[in-house]
């Protein structure tokens, strides 16, 4: 199953929905969690999505701080989900996101590539369920399809976690 952590990344996620059921060719389910921010203050509890005893992952954007994708991932542990993978292509961690998502005790795996540098927030040796993807082998690939005159499609063989746990 693949889910949004907010409204605004909805289309993203059924982008990745389509891809991995292209890949895995099969029925992947989508839910998403609502989220509104007012003067600073994230609010919003609505969460649609049919997860209880699946493997979930939840597609955002990027990490900051991790609060969007806690939010919604502990929606979906309290609606019954079996376990939790956030994939991000952009990692932009702050001091404190990896010790939080640790404590939250909600979280199975974090992905996110090398495609910014804000990775010196990690420890020396991240914890073995937060994952860094190296991007230069698709933008190479991107490269040598645009000089080849084929086109550029996204896929899912960045994140294998994704085939390998899609019940």
């Amino acid at each position: 199953m693949v889910v949004s952590p907010d409204a605004g990344g909805v289309k993203r996620a059924q982008l990745l929905r389509e891809a991995l059921e292209a890949r895995i060719d099969g029925e992947v389910s989508f839910g998403f969690m609502e989220k509104r921010r007012s003067a600073g203050i994230v609010s919003g509890s609505l969460f649609a999505g049919e997860v209880e005893d699946r493997v979930v992952h939840i597609g955002d954007d990027m990490i900051c701080g991790g609060g969007t994708v806690l939010r919604a991932a502990r929606a979906v542990r309290d609606h019954g989900g079996r376990s939790i993978h956030v994939l991000a292509p952009h990692g932009l961690l702050e001091a404190q996101t990896v010790q939080d998502f640790c404590a939250s005790g909600v979280i199975d795996s974090v992905t996110v590539t090398d495609s910014v540098a804000p990775l010196a927030h990690l420890p020396a040796e991240p914890p073995d369920w937060f994952r860094i993807l190296g991007c230069a082998p698709l933008i190479a690939d991107a490269i040598d399809a645009v000089n080849r005159g084929q086109e550029i499609s996204l896929s899912v063989a960045c994140a294998p976690e994704l085939v390998d746990n899609h019940q």
